[in-house]
Formats: structure tokens, C-alpha cells, sequence
């Protein structure tokens, strides 16, 4: 047990770091590394998964905030919208058909990995033509400054409805289909609002840890939080996460989307073989 509770923080660690740099949370790791290596229940295993995206969002916010690459407007903006989206995923679930859910949406994460691809080397966003009186009203545009380019980097938010819309339906996935939502957000704000990708995976590591927190009392209540598999998990994810920030502020954004573009291909194929009732 001892040697398995040194494998699982060691994990964690890496869940943690990576989750920290590309804005996912570590549960894209943690989850299948539990029960897949250590035979873990599933349900512990989700559990675990949830205290590791509160981890990452705790250790990657403090330095994130300082920096000014959590827009924090926004992200309490959009979290409205997340929330909604969670309540009606699991209002409705057993009235849709998840396979065709799947097929839709890995489909979408397979063109978004084209479009992301498409953008190239683009370290910021082109300037913005058309400003949202919504954007302005809220005061949502920013700043924040860039380690690589040794510049204060200004941008504006655009896409409010739509970014709003996105993150409803990220929402709605992550109720539904029991999902990670935060390749989703990150999308979200750097596809559909033209934040700069450094913005967007901070804004979404902070949005992922809001969710989490709000969930994570259910699962402590239905006893599905093992305090020997949560406490190593919650702690190397931490560490994870606190070097995850690090690395990031001195990448490319460049760099960034080449981590990104992988993670999108494998999660869009796996959600695509799943929703055609593919095995490997």
C-alpha cells in the first residue's frame, strides 16, 4: 500500500503539471491512471479526480493572479454560464442519447485541433475589429505581461455571446457525459473570444476549481472521497501545479498549443470511438 501511495503522488505530480500548463486540471490523468494502473473503483477514482482539479487550481491561481493572467472578470462571467449548463446536463440526463453526444462533440474537438493548428506560430491574438459593448460594460478587457515576448500584452474580449454559449453547452457535457469541462473553456476563450492562449488556459484553471469545489461536497457526502487516495493526490498535484505555472509564464504560446493540439486529437478520437461503441 505504502509503495502504491508513492505512485500515485509521483502521478499526481505530473496530472498536476500538466494540468496547470494547458488549463485542463489533472483529472484528464488521474482518473484513468487510478483505475487503469492501480485498479482503483471508479468512484473513488472520480472522487480522487475531483480533489486533484481543486489541487491544480489552487496551486496554479496564486501565481496566475499575481501575474495578471487570470481574467478574473470573465472567468466569474462565464462560470454563470457553466453552471447553468451543469444543471441542466444533469437535469437531463437519460432524456438524450450520450452516444450521439459523444460523436458531436469529439467531432468538434477534432476540427478545433485544425483550427488551433491553422494558427500557427501566433504568440497573440490579432487585434480585435468589432468591440462588445457587453465586454465594455463589464470592463472584461485586460493586460497582463509576457515573460518570452518581455512585453505588457493588452487585448480585448469579443465573442461575448458566444464564448456565453460555449461555455453552457461545456457545462451541459460536463453534467451529462461526467466529463472534464476545461479543453472546452479553453476553446472557448481562445477560439471564440480571441483571448491571448496564456489568458485562457490561467482563466480556465481558475474557472475548473470553482466547479470542482461546488461538486466536491456531494462527493464527500456520498462517501466516495478515500482519504487514502485523495491526500496523495491532493498533495502531488499541488506540486505539479505550482511547477506547471512556472513553465508556462516562460513558454511560447506557441509552444503551449503544440501540447494543446495533442491532448484535443486524443480526447476527440476517444469520445468519437466511444459514441460509436468502438473498443481498442
Amino acid at each position: 500500500m505504502f509503495l502504491t501511495t508513492i505512485f500515485i503522488f509521483f502521478i499526481s505530480i505530473f496530472a498536476g503539471f500538466i494540468g496547470a500548463l494547458l488549463g485542463l486540471g489533472g483529472a484528464i490523468i488521474v482518473t484513468p491512471a487510478l483505475t487503469l494502473l492501480f485498479g482503483v473503483n471508479i468512484k473513488y477514482a472520480i472522487g480522487a479526480s475531483i480533489v486533484s482539479v481543486i489541487a491544480t487550481s489552487s496551486g496554479a491561481a496564486v501565481a496566475y493572479i499575481r501575474d495578471k493572467m487570470i481574467n478574473l472578470r470573465l472567468g466569474m462571467f462565464l462560470e454563470i454560464a457553466t453552471t447553468l449548463g451543469a444543471i441542466t446536463g444533469a437535469l437531463i440526463t437519460g432524456l438524450v442519447y450520450p452516444n450521439a453526444l459523444f460523436i458531436i462533440f469529439g467531432l468538434l474537438m477534432l476540427y478545433s485541433a485544425l483550427a488551433m493548428l491553422r494558427k500557427g506560430h501566433e504568440e497573440v491574438p490579432s487585434p480585435v475589429n468589432t468591440v462588445s459593448p457587453l465586454a465594455e460594460r463589464l470592463k472584461l478587457h485586460s493586460e497582463y505581461f509576457d515573460n518570452m515576448l518581455n512585453t505588457q500584452v493588452q487585448y480585448k474580449v469579443t465573442g461575448i455571446y458566444r464564448g456565453f454559449g460555449m461555455m453552457y453547452l461545456a457545462g451541459v457535457v460536463s453534467g451529462l457525459l461526467g466529463i472534464g469541462s476545461g479543453i472546452f473553456k479553453v476553446m472557448a476563450m481562445d477560439m471564440v473570444m480571441k483571448l491571448p492562449l496564456k489568458v485562457s488556459t490561467a482563466t480556465s484553471n481558475f474557472m475548473i476549481g470553482v466547479t470542482a469545489a461546488a461538486s466536491a461536497g456531494v462527493y464527500f457526502l456520498r462517501g466516495d472521497l478515500n482519504p487514502q487516495i485523495a491526500a496523495p493526490v491532493a498533495l502531488g498535484v499541488l506540486f505539479g501545479a505550482t511547477a506547471g505555472t512556472r513553465v508556462m509564464k516562460n513558454l511560447k504560446s506557441s509552444t503551449i498549443r503544440k501540447l494543446f493540439i495533442p491532448v484535443l486529437l486524443y480526447i476527440g478520437l476517444q469520445m468519437l470511438l466511444k459514441g460509436l461503441n468502438v473498443k481498442l
